[in-house]
């Protein structure tokens, strides 16, 4: 039951860009500029009690999710990269 549920989300989210690499998802953002950029990764980090890693130069931002405390992917990450590409597309995304 949980490899056929976790498929059917990983599935949804590699179509939307996010990439599995090792146990953990990954998606790169680009803004129109640092402060649109900026802007996002605020709205980000208040959103839930999970964190991402992430990496930022001027207008881009590249996320990478995992849960530390489980060694991989749990609810939590899908759930914020959800949450995440609906802020990325209110924030003045360019592309993803």
């Amino acid at each position: 039951m949980f490899k056929r549920s976790f498929s059917t989300k990983l599935e949804a989210l590699v179509s939307n860009q996010w990439q599995l690499q090792s146990n953990k998802i990954y998606k790169e953002f680009r803004f129109d500029d640092f402060s649109s950029a900026f802007g996002f990764m605020s709205r980000v980090a208040e959103k839930m009690d999970h964190h991402p890693e992430w990496f930022n130069v001027y207008n881009q931002v590249n996320i990478t999710l995992t849960t530390h405390d489980a060694g991989g992917l749990t609810d939590k990450d899908f759930n914020l990269a959800k949450k995440i590409d609906q802020i990325a597309k209110e924030t003045g995304l360019v592309w993803a």
